[in-house]
């Protein structure tokens, strides 16, 4: 089970000043690769908490983006450069889903990149279409059960985190929703608009206008604790699933071998970038928050997210497309 992400932030929040950072670093600029296109979720928040690390730094910070390969193209070329903290990565949380789909990789997520901090959480969101009699997870469970392999929902790409929200769902209560792959979260919500298909697990951004014109229902958020977009939503845990988590958070990472004092003075950097007033609106703007933590925190949360969707892959006989 995962750690509950509300005592990684509520620890951050009671770290101790980080001691002075190493000896005239930064002395050049910094990179933050992204391992996916310009104009997408990361690649958004590598250049929103960028532009206020640039600040704090005094130095510029350049995105790079380096897209393919579901991510593995950026990771690799950070896995491989100098450990001097002059390139990082920014890595969502399907990072932690490639070593279960994918036998070999051309590096070790563990061994070869040194965790910094988590930098934000966007929960996904259970919907439904108006059709579905179902206004509550224990609704969901109970149809599903008395039509066991009749319930289908949507989700882009196999083994990607709404996909996996569902087989975790699957897993955590018995049932046995059916996952319909489509090319993009945009056909899967048409086609959830259409009633083409009952449900999906969708992100914040894309499923509220629908809940707000009533063309969906939601009936509940992924993340451990309630959002503060929908704080009227309950949380898929506490509707009768203990320890249900997904979340779509987002996380820097530098090359293994990095000084300490290198990877705790940028720790401190993006933990205080976290709590801007004007970072906080930005984000939320999106549906995403803005989270921090310390490197041993993240350490961990990756080994348990790892561990958890491992297990998923298995037992749901999920292969990358």
């Amino acid at each position: 089970m995962s750690k509950p992400f509300a005592m990684l932030l509520a620890v951050a929040a009671l770290a101790a000043p980080a001691p002075l950072p190493a000896q005239g670093y930064p002395a050049k600029p910094v990179r933050i690769v992204v391992g996916y296109p310009p104009g997408g979720p990361s690649d958004i928040l590598a250049r929103a908490l960028g532009l206020k690390l640039g600040e704090s730094l005094g130095q510029q910070i350049i995105v790079d983006n380096r897209p393919g390969a579901s991510g593995m193209i950026g990771a690799e070329l950070v896995a491989r450069s100098a450990p001097d903290g002059y390139t990082l990565l920014l890595v969502p949380a399907t990072f932690s889903v490639l070593p279960s789909l994918h036998a070999k990789m051309p590096y070790d997520n563990e061994r070869d990149l040194a965790p910094v901090s988590l930098v934000a959480a966007a929960p996904f969101i259970l919907i439904v279409h108006p059709t579905l009699p179902v206004k509550t997870v224990r609704d969901l469970i109970a149809l599903s059960r008395a039509h066991p392999g009749e319930i289908n929902y949507a989700a882009a790409s196999a083994g990607g985190l709404p996909h996996l929200a569902g087989e975790l769902f699957n897993s955590l209560t018995g049932t046995t929703l059916n996952f319909i792959p489509y090319k993009g979260a945009a056909p899967a919500t048409n086609d959830l608009l259409a009633g083409q298909v009952p449900l999906m697990f969708n992100n914040m951004l894309s499923a509220m206008p629908h809940v707000k014109s009533g063309r969906l229902r939601a009936v509940a958020v992924t993340s451990l604790k309630r959002s503060q977009a929908v704080p009227e939503l309950p949380t898929i845990a506490e509707s009768g699933i203990p320890g249900f988590e997904v979340s779509g958070w987002y996380g820097v990472l530098a090359p293994a071998g990095t000084a300490p004092e290198v990877v705790t003075r940028l720790n401190s950097e993006f933990n205080r970038v976290a709590r801007l007033a004007d970072v906080i609106q930005r984000l939320a703007g999106d549906g995403v928050e803005a989270v921090a933590s310390t490197p041993d925190q993240f350490a961990q949360y990756l080994r348990e997210e790892t561990a958890k969707w491992r297990k998923v892959v298995q037992r749901a006989g999920i292969k990358p497309e």
